[in-house]
């Protein structure tokens, strides 16, 4: 009994994580659209997620992320949204990179900052430390799992949408990493201890009221 409890409030924790999600990716603060790239804040409450109810919440929430970010950038594309989105696709080995891009690597920020959060408690690493880190960790997965697949599997088409040599690709992504990517991840440490700490204590409350 105890333990069907225990999943029917796990699931209705990750409805409510994903609801959260799914809002914040249609709104401008979710997705910040710029000249070439879509700039994002979606990925915090996946790390929330992943950090308050594991790896496996943290996968969901990543999924509903990268499919939102897919149909993101199908109905108001940018430069770059055939990265994103395989109805944009030039073939189908591309339709398979934009899911990949779009979902895959998505998916992993939940996996990673779940399976991180989980170490750190075992060894024991207080969550005033514990909280910016997985979230600095989570939002540079993002970053580099995206810009670094779109480096491996799409250099040439990224090449041809800025329209530069291949071998002036790896500039430019470092580039978006830099000027984007790590201001994300700084804004996630802030926003992951900020909003992690008092849900930690929240979700703790349930759990010991629950017994």
């Amino acid at each position: 009994m105890k333990a069907r409890k225990k999943d029917t409030r796990w699931m209705v924790s990750v409805a409510l994580m994903a609801a959260v999600v799914v809002l914040l990716a249609n709104t401008p603060l979710g997705m910040i659209q710029l000249p070439i790239i879509k700039a994002t804040t979606v990925h915090i409450p996946v790390i929330i997620g992943a950090i308050l109810l594991g790896p496996m919440a943290g996968a969901v929430l990543g999924g509903i992320f990268g499919i939102c970010s897919l149909i993101s950038n199908t109905v108001a594309p940018t430069l770059l949204s055939f990265a994103f989105s395989p109805f944009l696709a030039a073939d189908l080995p591309g339709v398979f990179k934009a899911v990949w891009i779009s979902v895959g690597c998505r998916i992993l920020i939940g996996i990673i900052c779940g399976w991180l959060w989980i170490g750190l408690k075992k060894l024991k690493v207080n969550a005033w430390a514990a909280l910016p880190l997985t979230g600095f960790v989570g939002a540079m997965v993002n970053t580099v799992t995206v810009m670094g697949s779109i480096y491996l599997l799409l250099a040439r088409e990224y090449a041809l949408a800025q329209n530069v040599k291949v071998t002036a690709v790896w500039g430019l992504i470092m580039g978006t990493v830099t000027a984007s990517g790590i201001p994300e991840a700084i804004a996630a440490a802030v926003l992951v201890t900020a909003l992690g700490k008092a849900l930690l204590s929240f979700f703790q409350k349930q759990l010991i009221s629950g017994r």
